[in-house]
């Protein structure tokens, strides 16, 4: 568990460095719209990639505590509300991101492919630290 904690965590400060990089990167060879675009495309990937994160923990761990025994009805109703509650955190946090969107794209002055650009932040922060993992386990064969 404590090498998922790291990965994760090395997700997180990727994704950070990632988005500051596009973004300077945007400012100096497009425009400052472009770099603005980039940006919020970023923190809504990151936040929403934070807040998922922390969902999951908290689904998992109550799981975990009612898992034990399932032989009591109250358990069993436990473990689906904590079931439904996820779908249904899910589900917002999907919906909030697309009014966000929604409202960035109508009315808020944003390039679309920076936009795209800085959503595409936690793929490459992910893609990245897969690739990484892969290197220390099957090329250095540890």
């Amino acid at each position: 568990m404590v090498d998922g904690v790291k990965h994760l965590q090395r997700v997180q400060v990727i994704s950070w460095l990632y988005l500051l990089v596009i973004c300077v990167v945007s400012y100096v060879l497009w425009s400052w719209t472009f770099a603005w675009s980039t940006f919020a495309g970023g923190i809504v990937s990151i936040v929403s990639f934070q807040v998922a994160h922390k969902d999951v923990l908290g689904f998992v761990d109550s799981l975990t505590e009612t898992g034990k025994e399932i032989d009591d009805k109250s358990q069993q109703q436990a473990i689906k509300k904590g079931k439904l509650g996820f779908l249904l955190k899910f589900w917002l946090r999907i919906i909030i991101i697309g009014v966000i969107l929604l409202i960035l794209i109508k009315y808020g002055k944003v390039n679309i492919f920076g936009l795209i650009l800085g959503l595409s932040t936690v793929v490459f922060a992910v893609t990245f630290t897969a690739l990484n993992v892969v290197w220390h386990y099957f090329i250095r064969r540890r």
